[in-house]
């Protein structure tokens, strides 16, 4: 049996235990990550062993995956070394490679990210130079009449540096097809199904598997599954998941970045590709940029909004002004008065940080087996681009 080679802290596979479990993998969350490896799961058993999905809302991809801009993002934000880096270098080809073969409606737009002022043109030179001599990815300078022919709307008063290979996505669809794979190899999906407790079985550190306590938020009924190993995809409940089996010393905390986006249903200013802000260091996203749907429907956002609950999804108008503020730098023939509050997203985050390796405070993707327990991954921090990386972390 192959299993799942995450970067863990220790390189051994997951290993079987000797007791009888009611399913080889249990996989929590149904967001795009956990049904990536869930789909992975199963496609490499094959029947050999069995794979149970187990998500708490009525439906999968509700939180983060659902309600984020769609993009799929070249890779050229953060350190050499990252997993961040690693995972969505490797997952925007396997996306691109996914949507083409099963008919996901995507589209490369291209981003151009631009300069307002010579410490934003700085910040530009030192992502050309980490894509051209570190990382090896697509980046060039767009010169001023080309800019202007391109995309007369924008302005870009010192610089524009073009990544063409960053795309959009119908992460809809895209949730669809990995769920329908999962099915097709035999997976099992349990929606509204809330995990409460994990225990070891046996064997305090999951040797001989685990027990796993699962209320159905339809009914209110609680029951015990039992699970050869875990995988810790639960996004904005991953961290509370963690806290289920370590020690106190160990637990950690949530931090909750909301970002608002507000659409744009007016003609006019038309833009084909999708406009960045250069980063500044410790802004905790990469800036209020225009991103389009498959529709070419322009969406501005996200903003960062620290928030206390993982529930306050409704978009804050108060930040409407801010928004117009960041968006006219580099569109100034914004229409204020066509925007309109569209949604809102929750990233979780390890801490208040940047999500910019250039930036103060980087916090990569945590992915490893937890130290101490045996078949038990966590997956925490997977924020932006946790999209793009989706079937990256599910291959490895």
């Amino acid at each position: 049996m192959r299993t799942p080679l995450f970067r863990i802290v220790t390189s051994a596979p997951l290993s079987r235990c000797h007791t009888a479990a009611d399913f080889t993998h249990v996989v929590i969350g149904g967001g795009v990550v956990g049904l990536a490896i869930a789909r992975e799961l199963a496609q490499r058993s094959r029947g050999t062993d069995t794979t149970l999905l187990l998500e708490r809302h009525n439906a999968v991809g509700t939180e983060t995956s659902s309600r984020n801009s769609e993009v799929i993002h070249a890779g050229i934000y953060y350190g050499r070394d990252s997993l961040k880096t690693e995972l969505c270098l490797h997952g925007k080809d396997m996306l691109y490679s996914f949507c083409s073969k099963h008919s996901v409606p995507h589209r490369r737009t291209g981003k151009w990210i631009v300069a307002q002022n010579d410490i934003q043109l700085e910040a530009l030179h030192r992502i050309h130079d980490f894509c051209a001599n570190e990382i090896s990815v697509p980046i060039r300078w767009v010169g001023r009449l080309e800019a202007s022919r391109r995309e007369p709307e924008v302005r870009a008063e010192t610089g524009v540096l073009e990544s063409p290979t960053t795309g959009i996505i119908d992460s809809h669809s895209l949730m669809v097809s990995l769920l329908g794979l999962f099915e097709d190899a035999g997976g099992t999906l349990a929606l509204s199904s809330t995990v409460e407790a994990i225990t070891p079985r046996g064997n305090p550190a999951g040797a001989d598997g685990w027990e796993i306590k699962v209320r159905d938020s339809q009914t209110g009924e609680a029951s015990i599954i039992t699970a050869e190993s875990i995988i810790n995809a639960a996004g904005l409940g991953a961290v509370e998941v963690h806290n289920m089996i370590v020690p106190a010393e160990r637990r950690k905390k949530m931090y909750y970045a909301k970002g608002n986006y507000f659409s744009y249903p007016a003609s006019s200013p038309k833009v084909n590709t999708l406009i960045y802000p250069a980063p500044e260091p410790g802004h905790g996203g990469l800036g209020t940029h225009l991103t389009l749907d498959m529709a070419g429907r322009i969406k501005f956002g996200p903003d960062v909004e620290w928030v206390d609950s993982p529930d306050d999804l409704a978009v804050n108008e108060s930040r409407l002004p801010e928004t117009i503020e960041e968006v006219k730098k580099y569109l100034p023939g914004l229409d204020e008065t066509q925007l309109q509050p569209d949604y809102a997203g929750i990233r979780p985050k390890l801490a208040k940080a940047g999500a910019v390796a250039h930036g103060k405070g980087f916090v990569d993707f945590h992915i490893e087996r937890e130290k101490g327990f045996r078949n038990f991954v966590n997956l925490l921090n997977i924020e932006s681009p946790g999209l793009t990386s989706s079937l990256a972390i599910a291959a490895r």
